[in-house]
Formats: structure tokens, C-alpha cells, sequence
């Protein structure tokens, strides 16, 4: 059996970078996607839904230094449930009301925003695809 996630979304704040004790490196961010619809009554909803993303090895790394808040990114990935409820992470938000999060470990991480995009707004070019490059490929 087996099961793979894609999100697009844009990344909710800088990602963190720690080391496993084997010394492989694993990095950390939120995604949020978005959609909007009009419901049968003619109100605009928004619906927002929080992923949990973890990259892994030289991916992690990459992921380190290019992504920032804000950025336009696409992750390919498996869910991985809570050990609690075998599902996604429920937790109670701020207002008392409830909430919850996807936990996703990435395969592939693209990135969707050009460089200078996530700094000074959105460029007039239209969407910019930079995959990560191969391995041997990474200029550092």
C-alpha cells in the first residue's frame, strides 16, 4: 500500500533546523492553503487548512536557506498521523476555539516563489517553478 500528498500553499513562518543525534539534518515549517467559495446561501467562505511539513537531509537544508515566510511552495509528501488519535493533531487555538494540523514528511519540496518575490510582493512574471537541484548539483 501506498499513499502521497501534494499541497500548495505558502509557508506560515521561517523554517527551523536542528540535527537528529546521527547528525541528519531535519527541517520544519507550516504551509497554509487556502480556498475560497460562495456557499448556497451566496456568503464568500474562506477555508484555511494548516500542514506541518519535515524535510529531511540535504532537502532539509535547501529548504533552510531558500524558504521564508511567505513563500510560494509545493510539497510532495506522506501524512504521518498523531500517535494520540491516529489522525491529525487537534489542539484548542487562542479564541477557546478548536483546531488542527496535518503532519506532512516531504519527498519533494518546489519552490514557487522567485527570490526577490517573497521580499518585495509578487513579481509581474507570473508564477516562477524552481525545483530543488539534483545533489552532486547544490551550489554550497
Amino acid at each position: 500500500m501506498y499513499h502521497t500528498i501534494i499541497i500548495v500553499g505558502n509557508v506560515g513562518k521561517d523554517p527551523e533546523m536542528r540535527y537528529t543525534p546521527s547528525g541528519q539534518a531535519v527541517t520544519s515549517f507550516s504551509v497554509a492553503t487556502s480556498r475560497q467559495y460562495t456557499s448556497g446561501n451566496g456568503e464568500q467562505v474562506k477555508e484555511t487548512i494548516w500542514f506541518r511539513v519535515s524535510a529531511w537531509g540535504k532537502t532539509a537544508e535547501v529548504c533552510n536557506q531558500y524558504l521564508k515566510k511567505g513563500s510560494k511552495v509545493l510539497i510532495e509528501g506522506r501524512l504521518t498521523p498523531d500517535k494520540a488519535t491516529g489522525g491529525p493533531r487537534v489542539y484548542t487555538r487562542q479564541d477557546g476555539s478548536a483546531g488542527s494540523s496535518f503532519e506532512v514528511t516531504a519527498a519533494t519540496v518546489r519552490f514557487l516563489s522567485s527570490r526577490g518575490e517573497v521580499d518585495s510582493g509578487p513579481s509581474s512574471g507570473g508564477m516562477e517553478m524552481a525545483e530543488l537541484p539534483p545533489e552532486d548539483d547544490i551550489p554550497f
